[in-house]
């Protein structure tokens, strides 16, 4: 599969903005630039397999793929905090 120079940041672009979208809405802290890069890119192959299972199209473009990238990001980042067992429940309140 070959992706051009713009295809390539164009992807980028939506895996940063996605993983720090949601990072906004998950109330996490964030990994940074390259977490929420990973994070984002992740998220969107999560929502691109798992969205459409479910019956949500949401079309084409920019504003649908970052749309979808962060739900599956979301999705990711809730997982990650089930495994890890972060969440600044009452534990954290005493550190």
């Amino acid at each position: 599969m070959y992706m051009s120079n713009q295809g390539l940041l164009i992807t980028l672009v939506i895996g940063v903005l996605a993983g720090w979208l949601a990072g906004i809405l998950v109330r996490g802290s964030g990994f940074g630039l390259i977490g929420d890069l990973i994070i984002g890119i992740i998220g969107a192959f999560i929502g691109g397999w798992l969205l459409p299972r479910l019956g949500i199209h949401l079309g084409i473009g920019f504003i649908a793929a970052v749309i979808n990238a962060t739900l599956g990001a979301a999705i990711l980042l809730i997982i990650i905090r089930l495994v890890r067992g972060g969440g600044g429940g009452w534990r954290n309140r005493w550190r």
